[in-house]
């Protein structure tokens, strides 16, 4: 692996697991006492971090340090598809769902 490669890693992770915390960038910087643009810079790759920072923002993220690392595989495209097709027919069933609870409201107050 290069050290792009790695660089890249370490910055999708850092994004995914901030983002899975529901912090900005700017909540996390403050969080570690670093600025916005240093955890921008860090997420898309441009600069690296000392073993010091990486800690406290694995510490901040409540996960271990190796989490930065982990390569993340995209699922197949058959579960992408299950996906996809399950949230579709979710979609349509309730979208139906409303449309039946509407005529019956419709019915009862407007008949």
């Amino acid at each position: 692996m290069t050290e792009s490669e790695l660089r890249s890693v370490l910055g999708a992770n850092l994004k995914r697991y901030r983002c899975l915390k529901g912090l900005s960038q700017a909540k996390l910087a403050e969080m570690v006492d670093i600025s916005p643009n240093f955890i921008s810079d860090v997420e898309t790759g441009k600069r690296w971090i000392s073993s010091d920072t990486m800690v406290n923002l694995a510490a901040a993220l409540n996960i271990e340090v190796f989490e930065f690392f982990k390569l993340e595989k995209p699922p197949p495209d058959d579960v992408a598809e299950s996906i996809t097709r399950f949230a579709n027919e979710a979609a349509a069933t309730i979208n139906s769902l409303v449309n039946q609870s509407l005529e019956n409201l419709r019915k009862k107050y407007l008949s």
